[in-house]
C-alpha cells in the first residue's frame, strides 16, 4: 500500500511563450502534503510566470498544473477552493479597510456569515491584525498590507498556499514576524514562496526549487544545494551557466 503523502501541487511540463520569448519551458514538479518549499531564482527567471500557471491565473502554452490533485484549468473553482494566493501585489483596495476586505473576500468566496466572521477572527489573531482591522488599507504600512494580503489569503482556510516574493520591501522586523507566520502555517499547509533572497530559504524551506532563464535546474533540500555551508556559490554557479537551449523559439 502507497503511503507517501499526496501531492498538493503539481506542474507538468509548464510552458509559457509570448511570441518567440520562452518565459518557461518544460517545468515539471511534484510538492507532496506539508512541505514548505522556497522557488528560488533570480528576478526574470520565470517564478511568477510559473505561479501564475499553478494557480489558474495564465493559461500554460502547454503543459498542465494540479493543486490538490484538480486541474487549475478544467476544474478551476474546485481548485480555488484549496488554494490560497498571495501575489506579488496582493488583492488589496487601499479605500477599504482591512475588515472590509475580508468581508468582501469572504462573501466573494461564499462564505456562510458565521463561517466568515470565525474565519475573521481566526487571521485576525494569527496575521496579528487587532489593532488595524478598522483602518484603512491605505493608511498601513508596507509590513501591515503584506499581513492583511496573508490573511485574505488565508481566509478560507485553504490546504495549499502560494506567495509570490511575500518579504519584499519589509523591514527586518517585519521579514522575522512573516516567518515566523509561515514556519506554524507549514505544520498544517504546503507553502510554495518564491523569492531570490538566500537567507529566506535557509530560514523557512524544507525543499528547494530552483529556476533559471525559464528552467528547472535544481531540485532538493538546502542542504543539498548548498556548497561548503553557503547558498551563493550555487546560485552564481547556476545563474552563471549557459542555457541549455536557445531563449527564443521560431514564432508560427
Amino acid at each position: 500500500m502507497d503511503t507517501s503523502p499526496q501531492p498538493m501541487i503539481e506542474a507538468q511540463g509548464l510552458t509559457k511563450y509570448y511570441g518567440p520569448f520562452i518565459a518557461t519551458e518544460n517545468i515539471s514538479f511534484s510538492i507532496p502534503e506539508g512541505k514548505i518549499v522556497a522557488f528560488l531564482g533570480p528576478n526574470g527567471a520565470g517564478k511568477t510566470t510559473t505561479m501564475k500557471m499553478l494557480t489558474g491565473y495564465l493559461a500554460p502554452s502547454a503543459g498542465t498544473a494540479r493543486i490538490a490533485g484538480l486541474d487549475v484549468h478544467t476544474e478551476r473553482i474546485a481548485a480555488s477552493k484549496r488554494l490560497g494566493y498571495l501575489p506579488e501585489n496582493g488583492p488589496l483596495y487601499m479605500d477599504m479597510t482591512a475588515l472590509e476586505l475580508l468581508e468582501f473576500f469572504g462573501e466573494a468566496r461564499e462564505l456562510s456569515p458565521a463561517v466568515l466572521k470565525n474565519r475573521i477572527e481566526e487571521v485576525r489573531e494569527l496575521c496579528a491584525l487587532q489593532q488595524v482591522l478598522e483602518k484603512p488599507i491605505g493608511k498601513l504600512s508596507r509590513g501591515l498590507r503584506q499581513r492583511v494580503g496573508l490573511a485574505q489569503a488565508l481566509l478560507h482556510d485553504p490546504d495549499v498556499l502560494i506567495m509570490d516574493e511575500p518579504t519584499a520591501g519589509l523591514d527586518p522586523n517585519q521579514i522575522k514576524q512573516f516567518r515566523e507566520n509561515i514556519r506554524k502555517l507549514g505544520s498544517a499547509k504546503t507553502i510554495l514562496i518564491s523569492t531570490h533572497i538566500l537567507q529566506e530559504v535557509d530560514a523557512i524551506a524544507d525543499y528547494v526549487l530552483f529556476v533559471h532563464d525559464g528552467r528547472l535546474v535544481f531540485e532538493g533540500t538546502p542542504a543539498e544545494l548548498e556548497e561548503d555551508g553557503s547558498l551563493e556559490k550555487p546560485f552564481y554557479r547556476l545563474t552563471n551557466q549557459a542555457p541549455a537551449k536557445p531563449v527564443e523559439v521560431q514564432a508560427s
